[in-house]
């Protein structure tokens, strides 16, 4: 069965958005938003399809918030280690805080 059309090698056409004269293998056609517009382009206007135009077409799901919350129960026990690096009364490590406050007030005298 033939081809339904010539072959076109020598054919010459016209860049559809700048009208600069190409061969009419070299032009391309455009892509906009993922659909194959009836328009064809030379190499120096063609541009990849931007991915941005596509927000909006595919659904996103990103939930920022926990359904049906309970309070921490165990807040004591949570407490009870602290965690970091050489924490401040710990010997090193994960260590109960054993820090105890040891102050005294002094008698203050000012002459003048």
């Amino acid at each position: 069965m033939p081809n339904q059309f010539a072959s076109g090698k020598f054919a010459i056409a016209e860049c559809d958005r700048c009208g600069q004269r190409y061969k009419l293998k070299q032009l391309k056609k455009l892509t906009i938003k993922t659909k194959q517009v009836n328009i064809l382009v030379c190499p120096e206007c063609w541009k990849p399809d931007q991915p941005q135009l596509r927000l909006g077409m595919y659904p996103v799901n990103d939930p920022q918030a926990v359904r049906n919350p309970r309070p921490d129960t165990s807040y004591e026990q949570s407490r009870d280690i602290q965690w970091g690096w050489n924490p401040v009364g710990g010997g090193g490590g994960l260590t109960p805080d054993s820090l105890k406050l040891n102050a005294q007030v002094g008698s203050v005298s000012v002459s003048v």
